[in-house]
């Protein structure tokens, strides 16, 4: 509890956001699966878990102040990247990363976890206007925002992104123990 209550200061929210944040998410932290994406970088020093979990957060908040489903957004958020693999070293078998791995994540995540419309379309639409189809719900926008704003202080400003990182890594060991 000590390490979540550091987290919680850390990131400048309440009890009620984190407590609410950890509640949409419980079923994935839970699944091992989630983990694997530790093994791999994914912008600077900053894992693909890590990216995630900022990305997942960031968007719960936005999209609980907005008055949207935050929990579809916290969801999609954390899977939004779970393609698995090192996209450093691995290429996919047709086109460029930044173009397939959002199905990739998606087959994956409706693998090991019960998706709906919502988060379905957060993952396979997160690198609009990467890729050309538009998101279909106002949260797979703010997921995709939200995906380039992390990603922008994790390669531009690093500095931020590993307090953050420090932060998340708290919730990741709370859970994962």
């Amino acid at each position: 509890m000590k390490g979540l209550t550091k987290l919680r200061s850390n990131l400048k929210t309440g009890f009620s956001d984190f407590d609410e944040y950890r509640d949409c998410i419980q079923e994935l932290i839970i699944n091992e699966k989630l983990y694997v994406m530790e093994k791999y970088i994914h912008h600077k020093h900053i894992t693909c878990l890590e990216h995630s979990f900022s990305v997942s957060y960031t968007s719960f908040i936005l999209c609980r102040r907005l008055g949207l489903d935050f929990r579809s957004a916290a969801r999609g958020g954390l899977l939004h990247d779970f393609f698995l693999y090192d996209w450093h070293t691995t290429k996919p078998e047709k086109g460029l990363h930044g173009f397939t791995h959002p199905s990739a994540a998606l087959e994956n995540a409706g693998k090991y976890f019960i998706l709906n419309d919502v988060e379905k379309d957060i993952i396979v639409k997160h690198m609009w206007p990467l890729t050309v189809k538009l998101p279909r719900y106002t949260e797979s926008f703010v997921v995709a925002f939200a995906d380039k704003y992390c990603a922008l202080f994790e390669i531009i400003i690093p500095r931020s992104a590993i307090a953050r990182k420090d932060c998340l890594k708290t919730l990741m060991i709370t859970n994962h123990n």
